[in-house]
């Protein structure tokens, strides 16, 4: 079985771009959705329509993996399951570590669209002695001590960043040297990498904040809030600790406390 560490996907190679790449997720999503339906084409406004975009772009995007659809027929839709997966590097398996076993790692390690999507959880790794050999997930719990062994023997190219904010740039810093090249972060802080290290933040509170945002936008062309009425700002800033809350509650997770962010 290939793994991550000997194989790159062909995105970038092929010249897509990363607006594009961006996108092709979206796609692969609404066309696994018509595929377990048995829906054999589609049309590129219903894709789009599905996948949240307009037919144009769609269209576009297409155009850079060589799919142009068929007049009057549309895309076939397996076809192009197999040939989105293939660009986004899915044909194939990813070891993946995640690093922070707090109440969000657990989540993360228990998500189960991992291995449908061609990526494997090789390990789980937590700072705490306590936490070592403990199951979560049906995986074993590793010590941080065994974090370069881990990754050199499983062939690790991605590895995802639970921890606390303070802890992850350390355990950025021994990903990479480690030989991780792929970065997905949880933790509420800014990573410095090397060039050839991509990251990946995700962060619920920014996106509620953007969200705010266009509540504000559409409060004000509505002639504003009522007398005495929370400002859209306000309840999204309590919808954040909300939201922290029902990560972490009053807990703490073994690594402290957990950013509040989930998995979508």
């Amino acid at each position: 079985m290939a793994t991550g560490r000997t194989h790159r996907p062909a995105t970038r190679s092929r010249g897509i771009p990363e607006a594009t790449v961006a996108r092709l997720p979206l796609y692969l999503r609404a066309l696994t959705a018509l595929s377990e339906r048995s829906v054999p084409t589609v049309s590129s406004e219903e894709l789009a329509a599905a996948a949240g975009v307009n037919s144009a772009k769609l269209r576009k995007d297409f155009s850079y993996l060589g799919s142009y659809g068929t007049r009057g027929v549309g895309y076939d839709v397996e076809y192009l399951v197999y040939q989105i997966s293939r660009e986004l590097g899915l044909t194939q398996d990813w070891p993946v570590v995640i690093v922070g076993i707090g109440n969000l790692g657990a989540a993360l390690a228990n998500y189960g669209g991992f291995a449908s999507r061609g990526f494997r959880v090789a390990a789980l790794i937590d700072a705490d002695p306590a936490m070592a050999g403990k199951p979560v997930a049906g995986i074993a719990v590793q010590h941080t001590d065994e974090l370069e062994h881990i990754i050199e023997s499983n062939g690790v190219s991605i590895g995802v960043i639970a921890t606390p904010a303070g802890a992850a740039q350390q355990v950025c810093d021994r990903l990479v040297a480690a030989g991780v090249t792929s970065i997905l972060n949880f933790a509420p802080t800014v990573l410095t990498v090397p060039d050839g290290v991509d990251v990946r933040k995700v962060d619920l509170s920014i996106e509620l904040q953007i969200l705010a945002f266009h509540e504000q936008r559409k409060a004000g062309e509505e002639g504003g809030s009522e007398s005495g009425a929370a400002a859209p700002a306000d309840r999204a800033e309590a919808v954040v600790g909300d939201a922290a809350a029902a990560v972490g509650g009053d807990r703490k997770g073994p690594d402290g406390d957990v950013p509040a962010v989930m998995p979508a």
